[in-house]
């Protein structure tokens, strides 16, 4: 492992990626779909105005005390694979392993084939064609996929470079959305009163909202190609979050101001279509579906451009085969972890089933991993207080302990709502239980391979 407040790249990365390309990837890798298709589950399953609301602020200021222990630990260590280092430098390679294990194999693969599936629904949608028609899904996603592995395996500053467009997209398309919500007539304050029955179903709201949240860890992956990372890491990610935040809570605002959370519930066809089609007809809706089209394809090539470096790291470092640590001599890119993603990916994308219930089951796995995460900024005060850090998480320990907590507390509550449902979904639990095999499997990989980590 490299020596504290050694910045060097890792052998075969650069550092390409500056300020506006690592903010870009921050904010296109978290708003992706949650923001566009979570408000219609919401209204559905949650229904009361406050409850919504509160459970965005609530998971934002969460996710924003996650983020800024991220920040001091990305300051810290900064090198690519991001959580993974930081769980190997707090708890051994075991965790780190498990880390990997789960990005490598199930996580990254299956979050990649969701939002490859989801983009093919949209773009078959947007153009007229048969959504039935047998395999049209799955080969249009298929092809999505392939396409933008191609353009990742090109290099760090291709991918950001197309980053930044798609998040500038998405973004203007957010900010027109809330302008329309406020200006279609109709619009009243008073669909945000809140309903005599209260808020119902708060752990699947809870998944919800945390799956929109869910991506500002990425950032910290590819750390080791940011130009200047003792400063810019923490820029990105703290500016970042408060964007995201202001966007999502303005957002919401303005959905139920233009529209009251009866209707929302039954527009089936999206909240943000609906808005816009009653302010501008069937060209608003087309629109903004083309619109949501970029916002979904931007956080599918945020997905493929920095969660391979987990992989890479993990192989870098001697916990698993040697050829996922290798860049590739022109491109520098990690070539083989960005192939077997795609490759995963391609598999699960004729899998899939209900994209509620998969997202669900990712919020589960991968928050619990995150909880641990943060918790290392604590752990690593105690273990290496000398060690250099350019910037220092406010009010140490107990924003990292808010994070942990309210994560727990939406995790749990997940669970609960999932396993008492009339039909049981297990999902989330299976996904856990997927994570601890990882440790047998680590003791496996040791005693069969006879390898070492390599520090």
């Amino acid at each position: 492992m490299k020596q504290m407040g050694d910045t060097g790249p890792p052998a075969g990365l650069k550092r390409v990626i500056g300020f506006g390309g690592g903010l870009a990837l921050i904010v296109g890798i978290t708003i992706g779909s949650g923001i566009f298709r979570k408000p219609y589950t919401l209204a559905r399953d949650v229904g009361d105005p406050v409850a919504i609301l509160g459970l965005w602020a609530f998971f934002g200021l969460v996710s924003l005390c996650g983020a800024l222990a991220l920040a001091e630990l990305s300051s810290m260590l900064p090198e690519t694979g991001g959580a993974y280092v930081f769980l190997r430098t707090a708890y051994g390679d075991g965790a780190a392993f498990v880390f990997g294990w789960l990005y490598l194999l199930v996580t990254t693969p299956a979050t990649i084939g969701a939002l490859a599936t989801f983009f093919a629904e949209l773009l078959v949608g947007l153009v007229g064609a048969d959504p039935t028609r047998p395999g049209s899904i799955p080969a249009l996603a298929g092809l999505t996929i392939l396409a933008l592995s191609a353009v990742n395996l090109l290099g760090a500053r291709l991918s950001s470079a197309v980053q930044t467009i798609l998040t500038l997209v998405k973004v203007g398309a957010l900010l027109a959305l809330m302008a329309a919500s406020f200006a279609l007539p109709g619009g009243s304050f008073g669909h945000l009163a809140p309903l005599p029955r209260g808020g119902q179903n708060i752990g699947r709201g809870a998944a919800s909202v945390i799956w929109a949240y869910d991506g500002w860890i990425a950032v910290s992956m590819i750390a080791g190609e940011v130009l200047g990372p003792e400063k810019l890491m923490r820029r990105i990610i703290i500016v970042g979050m408060l964007a995201i935040v202001a966007l999502y809570l303005g957002a919401n605002v303005g959905y139920f101001y233009a529209l009251s959370p009866e209707v929302m519930a039954s527009a089936t066809g999206g909240v943000p279509q609906q808005i816009m089609g009653q302010w501008l007809g069937p060209l608003g809706a087309t629109l903004i579906s083309g619109a949501i089209l970029c916002s979904v394809f931007g956080a599918l090539n945020g997905n493929i451009l920095a969660k391979p470096r987990v992989a890479y790291a993990l192989a870098r470092d001697g916990l698993t085969f040697a050829f996922l640590g290798r860049a590739h001599p022109r491109w520098s890119t990690p070539l083989a972890a960005i192939l077997i993603h795609a490759a995963g990916a391609l598999v699960l994308v004729g899998l899939l089933r209900d994209f509620d219930t998969l997202t669900t089951y990712f919020v589960v796995v991968e928050w619990f991993a995150l909880l641990f995460a943060v918790g290392a900024v604590i752990v690593l005060r105690r273990r290496m207080p000398a060690a250099p850090r350019p910037f220092r998480t406010p009010l140490h320990p107990w924003v990292p302990l808010v994070f942990i907590a309210g994560s727990l507390a939406g995790l749990l509550a997940i669970v609960r709502d999932e396993i008492g449902r009339p039909t049981p979904n297990y999902s989330p639990l299976w996904g856990l239980l997927i994570a601890a095999a990882g440790f047998p499997v680590y003791g496996l990989w040791r005693r069969v391979t006879g390898r070492r980590p390599r520090l």
